[in-house]
């Protein structure tokens, strides 16, 4: 029976080379010379830490992070900005950007109720962070995926593991 999987996740290099390319323009611009500005990436937990010394210099760092991540070909929705920005010792404050990997459970299970409601004869399975879709036709498959790439446009969802 032929199937496919959908994954949402990162390409960590790009995401690597975008913090780097980030952190040598905050090292070099003008406007953040002897400040505490800095952007690092924290790969084991998935998370990128900007630190500034206000919140007007954290709002320059995230558009010189964004616009890093967008030339590298990144979709910036990877990124949770944590709503709470941390306070530091004296006058520091850090932003904490959580990398998504994996579909969560609440998309998961909107993925899989949208497909059932398409009425096309393929069924969607939650199988751990990936949902699964098998069918009998691949034709039906690959209408799934059009309908799907509609539907969650806000989600940068991966379609393979094509399988007949």
């Amino acid at each position: 029976m032929p199937s496919f999987d959908i994954k949402l996740e990162p390409d960590m290099v790009k995401i690597r080379n975008g913090v780097d390319n980030s952190s040598k323009e905050i090292s070099t611009r003008f406007d953040f010379k002897g400040t505490s500005a800095q952007v690092e990436l924290k790969e084991k937990e998935k998370e990128i830490h900007a630190t500034g010394d206000s919140d007007f210099q954290l709002e320059q760092i995230e558009a010189v992070l964004y616009g890093k991540l967008t030339k590298q070909n990144v979709v910036i929705n990877f990124l949770d900005k944590k709503d709470k920005v941390e306070k530091l010792g004296g006058d520091k404050v850090r932003q904490v950007y959580k990398i998504r990997s994996g579909i969560e459970a609440e998309h998961a299970k909107k993925i899989t109720a949208f497909i059932k409601t398409t009425k096309i004869k393929v069924q969607g399975s939650i199988q751990g962070d990936e949902v699964r879709v098998t069918g009998k036709n691949i034709d039906d498959l690959q209408s799934t995926i059009q309908l799907l790439k509609k539907e969650f446009t806000d989600l940068p969802l991966e379609y393979g593991n094509f399988r007949d």
